[in-house]
């Protein structure tokens, strides 16, 4: 340790909830395990699954892994709250601080408590999610904004609607996520792009859509959009990048309506190497989700200089700045509309492209370790 630098501060970090493929808050928890692992002013200790502590591992050689956790959901939320506060008692090394990313924290805890609020969907929306899943995560909430030393908002966007349903008893930090500049770069690897799209049963020119397929993502809305403007590209495809999440049937019930839905790729699962290629070979990345905490995918684009198409009033349009074009939520004329510009490639896309990657260099994950690792620090002061 150079001379002056403070002393690393000792912080458990809840991975139990992130699956073996990860999207949304999943591959926020790595992503931001990752950049903390890279500091020397943080020791991480990873409380995992019982079969999950080989991936952490893995990911930070240098962190203490306490494999615990049962697998099933609610086998672990009662693991979270029965046995997790006597486990952060006795860890050895001792640890001063509790990072629970996803929503949920032990209300019994004696640390002090650092939990990540995504977005305030299960109020506001509880039609996007299971039943089961509102309740949970309703409660989850009031208990974080009750009990937890700090919540972490990832936008200011969730920050506000935090504050007008439950207003925390800590401190509210805004912390957006980050994004990977040596992987997601308008650089173009030709033939490893190249390579990746024939894995995925990818033809340019396409439209790329990259996230799970869920109510919030409003993907039949994009799928009539693309019907509307195909004709005019009779060579374009859209590509539907991610797994099917709960209520996925509409967005089958859209293609299957379409008269260009033979047009549509699912490509399933994306892994994380090849999401760059796809995003940087779109011809334009469309992401009209209804609402989002923070909506990655959209920052990963910018950062591969796609042409950029999201929502309005959303957090999205919080992020970028001016960098991308936007349409109202639901509105496939107007994402027909846009879209088709955007692929035959309009007089401002050069200055917006410029804006975007300008946009993507301030969102590192880089600097969100280093917020999250000064607000660490201040709750275990």
């Amino acid at each position: 340790m150079s001379a002056g630098a403070l002393e690393p501060v000792a912080v458990s970090f809840d991975v139990s909830a992130v699956p073996a493929d990860p999207s949304g808050a999943g591959r926020y928890t790595i992503d931001l395990a990752a950049a903390l692992s890279r500091r020397d002013d943080v020791q991480l200790t990873f409380v995992t699954r019982r079969t999950d502590a080989a991936r952490w591992k893995a990911l930070s050689p240098g962190a203490v892994v306490v494999a615990d956790a049962p697998g099933p959901r609610p086998l672990r939320l009662a693991w979270e709250q029965a046995r997790l506060p006597r486990l952060l008692r006795g860890l050895q090394p001792p640890v001063r601080a509790h990072h629970s990313p996803h929503y949920t924290m032990p209300e019994s805890s004696e640390l002090p408590t650092v939990v990540t609020v995504h977005d305030l969907t299960f109020f506001d929306h509880p039609e996007w999610h299971e039943r089961g899943k509102v309740a949970l995560f309703r409660r989850a909430i009031r208990v974080a904004a009750r009990h937890a030393e700090a919540v972490v908002c990832v936008s200011r966007a969730t920050a506000d609607r935090l504050a007008e349903l439950c207003p925390a008893v800590g401190q509210v930090r805004v912390i957006p996520h980050g994004v990977d500049l040596s992987r997601f770069t308008p650089d173009p690897g030709d033939a490893d792009d190249i390579a990746a799209l024939k894995a995925m049963g990818v033809r340019e020119p396409f439209v790329a859509f990259v996230g799970t397929i869920e109510p919030r993502k409003d993907v039949p809305t994009l799928v009539k959009a693309f019907d509307r403007m195909a004709p005019n590209h009779p060579d374009l495809s859209l590509v539907l990048a991610g797994v099917d999440g709960w209520g996925a049937k509409e967005v089958k019930a859209a293609i299957a309506a379409a008269a260009h839905g033979d047009r549509v790729v699912r490509t399933g699962y994306v892994p994380d190497e090849s999401v760059p290629s796809l995003l940087r070979r779109a011809s334009a990345v469309a992401y009209p989700s209804l609402e989002e905490g923070f909506g990655l995918p959209a920052l990963e684009a910018l950062a591969c200089g796609a042409p950029l198409v999201t929502t309005t009033g959303s957090a999205m349009e919080e992020m970028a700045s001016g960098s991308a074009m936007l349409v109202g939520p639901g509105d496939a004329d107007g994402l027909a509309g846009v879209l088709d510009m955007l692929v035959r490639g309009d007089a401002g896309l050069d200055a917006r492209r410029q804006r975007g990657l300008a946009v993507a260099t301030r969102h590192t994950w880089e600097a969100s370790g280093r917020a999250h690792a000064e607000l660490y620090r201040s709750v275990a002061g």
